[in-house]
């Protein structure tokens, strides 16, 4: 039987949003929204009722049409306005585990960081600086795109 990888250190980065985290957090409750600021997400098929209760899917494809990966991300827990813990999924890619947390620091300012490692597949057995870089470069992007959203889209959104 072969050795199962040591688990690699999450990759980390922050970003300051000049929102509240119950604002932040109900971005990241919108499953509909991931979308609009997940790097490399690029439909959403569906999203179970309860996203983002522990157990929940957002079921979504990543890639660029026709070459696109459907799989989804479940949410692993979930604390309201605080954290959110999640395994993104994209086989044959493999899948990744993806914690958000939100450090309200006033009604005005909450600062967000956004840890990732990859679990399954063969992003777990690469481990170099180049593949973290990356991956601290897409999830930067990620960020500002949370951001951008988070701190100019009108909420809570008119039916």
């Amino acid at each position: 039987m072969p050795a199962k990888p040591k688990p690699k250190p999450m990759t980390e980065v922050q970003a300051s949003v000049r929102a509240s985290a119950d604002r932040v957090f109900a971005e990241l409750a919108d499953g509909w929204a991931y979308v609009g600021w997940v790097v490399g997400a690029s439909h959403i098929r569906d999203v179970d009722a309860n996203w983002p209760e522990a157990g929940s899917k957002i079921h979504h494809q990543v890639g660029v049409w026709p070459l696109v990966i459907k799989d989804n991300t479940e949410s692993l827990a979930c604390e309201p306005g605080r954290r959110l813990l999640m395994r993104a999924r994209g086989w044959p890619l493999g899948e990744a585990t993806v914690e958000i947390l939100l450090d309200e620091h006033s009604p005005e300012l909450t600062e967000v960081t956004l840890r990732e490692a990859p679990t399954a597949g063969p992003g777990q057995w690469l481990d170099n600086p180049l593949q973290r870089q990356i991956l601290q470069a897409r999830n930067r992007e990620t960020l500002r795109r949370l951001t951008d959203r988070v701190e100019h889209r009108a909420y809570p959104l008119s039916a």
